[in-house]
């Protein structure tokens, strides 16, 4: 299985979507749920699309997660 790392930015009609490792992907939706099944949908066309071409397919990422912070801490030295 690839992972890959999705951006959302909330814009004025909702969210926009986009992978890191492959920014080609890219979708607005509604709500956040919306345009994550929406980036779901488009990975999935052009991972069709490149296969069908004979184009790498990106690769994907290894793991990545949230760290949370206080906002107090930050900037200051350890």
């Amino acid at each position: 299985m690839t992972s890959y790392l999705a951006r959302y930015t909330k814009i004025p009609s909702g969210y926009m979507g986009q992978l890191v490792e492959w920014p080609e992907v890219v979708t607005e939706g509604r709500d956040i749920e919306e345009c994550r099944a929406m980036l779901r949908d488009a990975l999935h066309e052009m991972i069709l699309a490149y296969r069908q071409t004979g184009r790498p397919i990106p690769a994907g990422t290894d793991l990545v997660e949230p760290f949370a912070v206080e906002g107090d801490y930050v900037g200051q030295p350890a």
